[in-house]
């Protein structure tokens, strides 16, 4: 029961994404073999709400349970995803900034081609839970109480009226929260988050930190299958952990100037 859990973090799949998301981009081919080895190893992919709800009851989870996320809303989702996930029989979740999906809302930041609503309509009607991922993508650690309380019911907001159903799972902007931050979340009214982290999802994680794998355009068939198996987690993402420790001090000086700056204000 508190065996952890593989959760796949997605952005777009795209045969020629553009230099801004070419590094988190799958080729529609290589996310067509992925989920191929997931249905032939038996995994049982579940959505966000469908994981933490588990976690919550204390209800055994399926052999091999697996969670396919996509975050931002990218048009590949629905235009290469969609299809391969439905020959599966697979379920998925899509975390949405409403700022960057066209139409009404749209404020111009998506950072390629993008999902409209229709779109992203269409990819709930099929079976994929549609979550918050903030309105413009901001880092959200770094905001003041009003601006981070406004990203995140604003985003809320559209997708209960786009689709007539308010969004029950969050993801975190380029994976980074603070207590405070899921403080917010929560108070939002979002029942679980999702962070990065580069590991596995643990129940003991709490439903607003779970962590997700990163899946990229150079992702092998070989290491994702260590991935969707838990496996060389560490070692994987040995790299990218180093980067984010110094990273995380670069931003812990600007969260603590910005502080003293709205202070002074």
């Amino acid at each position: 029961m508190n065996l952890p859990v593989p959760i796949l973090m997605y952005h777009s799949v795209a045969h020629t994404p553009n230099l801004a998301t070419r590094a988190l981009s799958v080729a529609p081919e290589a996310f067509a073999e992925q989920m191929e080895l997931l249905g032939d190893g038996g995994f049982t992919p579940l959505t966000t709400a469908q994981l933490v709800a588990a976690w919550r009851s204390s209800r055994p989870l399926p052999r091999s349970p697996v969670l396919i996320t996509f975050d931002d809303g990218y048009e590949g989702v629905h235009q290469h995803a969609l299809p391969v996930l439905a020959q599966h029989g697979f379920v998925s979740t899509l975390f949405v900034s409403t700022g960057w999906i066209r139409g009404a809302h749209d404020t111009g930041g998506g950072l390629d081609s993008m999902l409209d609503w229709d779109q992203v309509r269409a990819l709930a009607d099929s079976g994929v839970e549609v979550g918050g991922h903030s309105h413009t993508h901001p880092q959200l650690d770094q905001l003041g109480d009003e601006a981070l309380g406004w990203e995140l019911l604003r985003c809320k907001e559209i997708v209960a009226a786009e689709l007539g159903t308010r969004p029950a799972s969050f993801a975190y902007p380029y994976g980074y929260s603070s207590r405070r931050v899921r403080r917010a979340v929560r108070e939002a009214g979002y029942a679980q988050s999702l962070a990065v982290g580069n590991a596995l999802a643990r129940r003991r994680q709490g439903p607003y930190a779970l962590r997700r794998v990163t899946v990229r355009r150079t992702t092998t068939i070989d290491e994702f299958a260590r991935l969707a198996h838990g496996q060389a987690i560490a070692r994987t993402f040995a790299g990218d952990r180093a980067l984010t420790k110094g990273y995380a001090v670069v931003r812990r000086a600007r969260k603590i100037y910005r502080k003293a700056t709205w202070i002074r204000v």
